[in-house]
């Protein structure tokens, strides 16, 4: 196993969940621009605290998996149909819905802190997300679920978090200013993404029958 390979490819997992527009990302962005950069980035701390146990929870549950094949391949074609719903959801569905108007009224780092602890613990979609994508690494004998492996997954799952979260808080300007067509670039993007991936999803399914 190569933790770095580990390390770099539940980096850029984690951008992909993350980089689309949403709660915890457009959150650190307004109140970076409002309370400024720190209370952002206090924000976004809190944030991967989360991220870790959120992390950590689901690679556990792989390992689990990994054991009971069976349950491996319920898995699969639940994930097929969520990312083919995902899929539809950026490519048709998505570009027709406005930004969301998120308020940001709490002023101390503290309480930014735990915002975004609590904030994060609200969206639960990392766990199964993780759990698949860590199960997808191991079958390809990228991952083992070691302590090492383990530890160079959830270090990467969060250091995607927070560069993701760090673009948001000091490119907010450059990406509110292109709002209109660089999300729905985005969103193209990220439906080609898990588009593909549906289609990988598929042809194993197809291979395994």
């Amino acid at each position: 196993m190569n933790i770095t390979i580990v390390f770099f490819s539940s980096l850029l997992i984690a951008i992909i969940g993350v980089i689309p527009p949403g709660l915890l990302n457009m959150t650190a962005a307004k109140i970076s621009v409002k309370e400024g950069h720190v209370r952002g980035l206090v924000f976004s701390i809190g944030v991967c605290v989360i991220v870790i146990i959120q992390t950590l929870i689901a690679v556990i549950f792989a390992r689990y998996l990994s054991n009971h094949p069976s349950i491996i391949d319920i898995l699969k074609r639940v994930a097929f149909v969520i990312f083919v719903l995902i899929t539809i959801y950026f490519l048709l569905i998505a570009n027709k819905k406005g930004k969301p108007n998120i308020e940001t009224n709490v002023k101390s780092k503290k309480s930014r802190f735990f915002q975004g602890m609590l904030l994060s613990s609200l969206n639960v979609f990392p766990i199964p997300y993780q759990a698949y994508m860590s199960v997808t690494l191991a079958s390809f004998g990228l991952l083992t679920f070691d302590t090492t492996g383990i530890s160079s997954y959830v270090a990467g799952a969060t250091m995607g978090t927070m560069v993701t979260l760090y673009i948001y808080i000091f490119f907010f300007d450059r990406i509110k200013s292109k709002r209109i067509k660089s999300q729905k670039n985005m969103n193209y993007l990220i439906g080609t993404i898990t588009g593909v991936i549906s289609i990988v999803t598929f042809i194993n399914l197809i291979k395994e029958l």
